[in-house]
């Protein structure tokens, strides 16, 4: 049906293009045909202007005429008047304009001077003279004057013979010419003032045709289209008459190019409405044939395109065609159907095998973890437990001894602090290698911040390091403050440790604590060396350290990881502005919320 819609479609363009350049070459024709009919009126015009001039040349030999003789000159140009209907009448006068003969009876209360416009220009020149467009003193109709000199005695003019044209007549000069219906012709003066129409003189000689945009003869283009005067549009053939200068124009319709063409239309439309419906008739019959059949076919690949792979009911086909592609479709579907089943179960095993593989690698890293966490555990915390019980009882009984000064106090007290600090620490050991830890409450990170510092200022061996401070955030996070307190103090003493290392002039740390979506990040960072790309990875490994042998045992990263990856947080490290490192830590946030006491 497509193949039937898309052939009448170029038909019917066809058919349109066909039509207009037929109509555009009917319209070509009419332009040639105003340009040959204006050059051959004009020649027509010209030969009547040439024996105007003849007649001229015979009547001011006539002596009657050169002798200014009113009663002899009257029967001649009476005469002459009659044979010359386009004439409106023949005018002989002195050097003075007086009327000295006329072809028509002058009324007693006439003019007694004719024609002053070119008077002067024939006696001075001895040339004959074109007036231009007037109303006939004599006979008060349109029209214009040829006027000729009469030669004198001594060569000089001695009068002026003015033949007057009847401009309402004149058009008959153009009437041997047959043109179209509804053509007319016009002859306009300079400033585009109609002298001559073929057509409704009385109502437009004498007339501007379109005063603001007059054209000089020689600017007049040979063929234009425009509207008429009448408001007919027409194409125009134009052509100059120098005698005036004047310009004779002939209209030919534009509707003529339309009436020419309208019958081949007309056959063309019928051809093309009969060939339109047999193409139809034709494509309905084809569609009848084919519309089934293809229904079926798309029905079942909508069933397949949507995921359904059960082979199709079988269906009966017109021709061996569409039974053959009705066939591989149901054989398609049904290899669809087993690819699909076969694919489904080669996924799942994959996904189990991965499950397992998994499992079995967080297995494998948990026991390792595991295993050397619980050797350093089982070799060193029942070592330390029993001096560090000591250490805590004999702080108790020193703190009931009578009489010791407040200063022994205190130092009694910070040395029973840390001994708690490192029982914490060790029984945080314990948790890294189970995965728990204490009870979460909800914590201030300026609190343990602040706990840090306060422990860091009373050590002794502490080199001079800047530590500024930087609390955005007063919201809680959920976790322990021993556990929290020994991240952060972890964090400190790698950063005063690296930047003791690099021997830095103005050792510097930055402890800040800000919101980060619904976190809290704790971040120490220095202006040391920062960490190697190399070493990044193995950060939080248990037992990796960059120190020296004998200075670090590797397990602070590790615990700290284990601390805050109990509490359900994230830890990490990126390097800063300062070149130095940046270690952090996220914590969610505590719903309720509360100002901290740093």
């Amino acid at each position: 049906m497509l193949v039937v819609t898309g052939l009448l479609l170029l038909l019917i363009v066809a058919i349109a293009w066909s039509a207009t350049r037929t109509y555009r070459e009917r319209e070509a024709d009419l332009r040639e045909q105003a340009s040959v009919v204006v050059a051959t009126e004009a020649a027509y015009l010209d030969q009547r202007l040439d024996n105007l001039d003849a007649l001229a040349t015979v009547v001011t030999a006539y002596p009657t005429v050169r002798a200014l003789d009113p009663a002899g000159s009257r029967d001649l140009l009476a005469s002459l008047l009659a044979r010359y209907p386009f004439l409106l009448n023949i005018v002989v006068t002195d050097p003075a304009g007086r009327i000295r003969g006329s072809a028509v009876e002058l009324p007693a209360a006439g003019p007694a001077r004719y024609d002053a416009a070119c008077l002067e220009t024939v006696m001075r020149t001895g040339r004959p003279c074109t007036g231009p467009y007037a109303v006939d003193a004599l006979l008060h109709r349109p029209t214009i004057v040829l006027a000729y000199p009469i030669p004198g005695e001594d060569g000089q003019p001695a009068g002026v013979l003015d033949l007057a044209l009847n401009l309402l007549t004149l058009q008959g000069a153009f009437a041997s010419i047959p043109l179209p219906a509804g053509s007319v012709v016009t002859l306009t003066d300079r400033a585009s003032r109609v002298l001559v129409r073929s057509r409704d003189a009385e109502k437009y000689v004498g007339r501007l045709v379109d005063p603001g945009h007059a054209l000089a003869p020689s600017q007049v283009p040979p063929i234009d289209v425009r509207r008429g005067l009448d408001g007919v549009a027409e194409i125009f053939g134009n052509a100059v008459i120098a005698r005036g200068p004047w310009v004779l124009s002939v209209g030919l319709p534009v509707s003529l190019a339309l009436d020419r063409v309208w019958p081949l239309w007309r056959r063309n439309f019928f051809i093309a409405v009969g060939t339109v419906l047999a193409m139809m008739l034709f494509g309905l019959f084809l569609a009848r044939g084919i519309a089934q059949p293809l229904g079926a076919l798309t029905r079942i690949a909508r069933q397949i395109a949507g995921g359904d792979f059960s082979p199709p009911p079988p269906t009966a086909m017109p021709n061996r065609e569409f039974a053959q592609l009705h066939d591989d479709f149901r054989t398609m579907a049904a290899r669809l159907a087993e690819a699909r089943a076969a694919l489904d179960e080669q996924v799942a095993q994959e996904r189990r095998a991965r499950e397992e593989v998994q499992e079995l690698q967080n297995q494998v890293v948990r026991q390792e973890r595991l295993a050397a966490v619980g050797l350093l555990v089982s070799g060193v915390g029942h070592e330390l437990n029993n001096p560090l019980q000591a250490i805590l009882g004999a702080t108790e009984l020193i703190q009931r001894t009578p009489d010791l000064p407040r200063e022994a106090l205190d130092e009694v007290a910070f040395i029973q602090e840390q001994g708690a600090r490192a029982r914490d620490i060790i029984r945080n050991l314990s948790r890294f290698s189970r995965q728990d830890a204490s009870p979460a409450t909800p914590v201030h990170l300026g609190e343990v911040v602040a706990a840090v510092l306060q422990l860091r200022g009373r050590d002794p061996d502490r080199p001079g390091v800047r530590c500024d401070v930087e609390l955005q955030s007063t919201r809680p996070v959920v976790g322990g403050f021993t556990e929290l307190q020994q991240v952060v103090l972890n964090f400190v003493l790698n950063a005063e440790q690296a930047l003791t290392a690099c021997g830095r002039p103005d050792p510097r740390i930055a402890i800040r604590v800000r919101d980060v979506d619904g976190s809290v990040r704790l971040e120490v960072g220095d202006n040391g060396t920062g960490v190697a790309e190399a070493d990044q990875a193995k950060l939080f490994q248990p037992f990796f350290t960059t120190k020296p042998v004998g200075e670090g045992t590797g397990l602070g990263l590790s615990v700290s990881y284990g601390i805050i990856d109990a509490y359900g947080g994230t830890i990490g490290y990126r390097g800063n502005d300062w070149g130095g490192a940046t270690f952090y830590f996220d914590l969610p946030a505590h719903s309720s919320g509360g100002v901290a006491q740093a």
